[in-house]
């Protein structure tokens, strides 16, 4: 059963598991649902210029995607997918932002190397992370840590959450969340 799944099963207790790989994430009940307001943010980019979410207001749709490590496996994958994709989502009038707790410089490093033209954003601190609700505590093999559970959230231009997605798999999820922005109406 993929882990968004669990957590959609479990989201009424007052924790919801996410299983990936040999990882069991323990999410907290406060998950931000469709139909809020996004959290506001200020973060630097991979060139150390602040990007404000309140920017896209009324302008564009917003996919803020969160993500545990530059340079990873998973990670590289999803911002390459995301990346291959821009023109579509520029089409939708959808700017792509991806936010892990790195640093501008591992950003920027991270998206030479791979090509990478989606924003990338660093939370050094862990404070934006926490209020999207994807800053969790974690159990791998045995030791408890804190890390970012893979997330997405699809922001219309009013600043309103259209869907939340908790621990999602980086396979094939850009293509996915390009056709929830497709069901948004952002051409109107």
């Amino acid at each position: 059963m993929p882990a968004t799944e669990v957590c959609d099963i479990l989201n009424r207790a007052h924790f919801c598991y996410a299983v990936t790989g040999n990882t069991l994430w323990t999410v907290e009940r406060n998950l931000l649902q469709p139909g809020q307001h996004a959290p506001p943010f200020d973060l630097p980019d991979a060139d150390m210029k602040v990007v404000s979410l309140g920017r896209f207001r009324n302008h564009r749709n917003v996919v803020l995607y969160f993500y545990p490590k530059d340079d990873t496996p998973g990670c590289t994958m999803e911002a390459i997918d995301f990346s291959d994709l821009e023109d579509e989502f520029a089409s939708l009038k959808t700017v792509v932002v991806g936010v892990s707790m790195d640093d501008c410089l591992s950003h920027g490093a991270f998206r030479d190397k791979h090509g990478i033209c989606v924003l990338l954003l660093a939370d050094a601190d862990g404070d934006v992370s926490r209020r999207y609700g994807v800053l969790q505590e974690k159990e791998v093999d045995g030791r408890r840590r804190t890390g970012i559970v893979r997330s997405t959230f699809v922001i219309d231009r009013k600043g309103v959450l259209k869907h939340a997605l908790y621990g999602v798999n980086p396979r094939g999820h850009a293509v996915e969340v390009l056709d929830l922005v497709r069901g948004i109406g952002s051409c109107k």
